[in-house]
């Protein structure tokens, strides 16, 4: 992952996005608590690594969250995760990476990518290449 990099996090309450976030986190080398921004909808932490911007925008509407100048997170020099990123489709960089996580089974979780832009494309090739994904 690198500076500008946007991953944009959707799925069902308790699907696991908030750990899927922390797990981000974690490999940014960001140190301490790492919780969902629901309330303050934006949390920016720094990491060993890079910045981490971690967004819960499920309170907000489109109009309401454009007025936030998210652009200036989605290509700054973080990282950028969306959670409830479905919400502000229409406000997402061309480029991101989609992550939806579903429930498989009561302690399982299947996790889907869809990549936009060819960035995305190939760090899906790099997984399936390496047997990280199917």
């Amino acid at each position: 992952m690198g500076a500008g990099t946007v991953l944009a996090l959707d799925g069902d309450l308790g699907a696991g996005k908030t750990r899927f976030s922390q797990s981000v986190a974690r490999a940014l080398g960001v140190k301490g608590v790492v919780n969902s921004p629901t309330f303050t909808i934006i949390k920016e932490y720094e990491g060993d690594r890079l910045p981490f911007y971690h967004m819960d925008v499920y309170r907000i509407s489109e109009n309401e969250a454009e007025e936030l100048g998210l652009d200036d997170y989605f290509y700054g020099a973080g990282v950028t995760l969306v959670e409830w990123a479905e919400l502000i489709r229409g406000l997402l960089p061309p480029d991101h990476l989609a992550v939806r996580i579903r429930h498989a089974g009561e302690r399982e979780r299947e996790i889907e990518l869809t990549p936009h832009g060819e960035r995305y494309a190939e760090w899906c090739r790099q997984l399936k290449e390496n047997g990280t994904i199917c």
